[in-house]
C-alpha cells in the first residue's frame, strides 16, 4: 500500500515517513520535526535603505539594494537618458520611497523579508 501524501510504501494505518493517516487524519508523533516559523530579517538595513532613498534616489540605488531591479533601471535610465532634465522626477521619487521606507510603510525587501534596524 502507498501513502497518497508522500507516495512511499507504507504497510502501517499511519505513514512512516510523513506521519500522516491513510484516513485523511494528521497525527504529530513527533514534536523535534517543528519547523521554526518566525520570519528572519533579510540583513539589509532600513536606515541605509531610506538614506540611500534620499540622497541617491535619483538613480535608484536603494531600488538596487532592496532588489528591486526593475523600479531601480525605470529611475537611472530616467536621469541618464534625459541628460539629467528629468532626474528630478526621480530625485522626488527617490526622496518619498526613502521617508516611506523610514517611516516603517515599506518594510520588506523583494523577496518579501523584513528589513532590520
Amino acid at each position: 500500500m502507498f501513502c497518497k501524501y508522500c507516495g512511499k510504501e507504507s504497510e502501517t494505518e499511519i505513514c512512516e515517513e510523513c506521519q500522516k493517516t491513510h484516513s485523511n487524519e494528521t497525527i504529530e508523533v513527533n514534536a523535534t520535526k517543528v519547523e521554526n516559523t518566525t520570519s528572519k530579517s533579510s540583513g539589509k538595513s532600513k536606515i541605509a535603505a531610506g538614506l540611500l532613498g534620499i540622497f541617491l534616489g535619483s538613480l535608484g540605488v536603494h531600488n538596487f539594494y532592496l532588489g528591486y531591479t526593475g523600479k531601480a533601471i525605470a529611475q537611472l535610465l530616467i536621469s541618464i537618458l534625459s541628460c539629467g532634465m528629468l532626474s528630478f522626477v526621480s530625485a522626488i521619487w527617490g526622496l518619498i520611497e526613502g521617508i516611506l521606507i523610514l517611516t516603517g510603510s515599506m518594510n520588506t525587501d523583494a523577496d518579501g523579508n523584513p528589513l532590520g534596524d
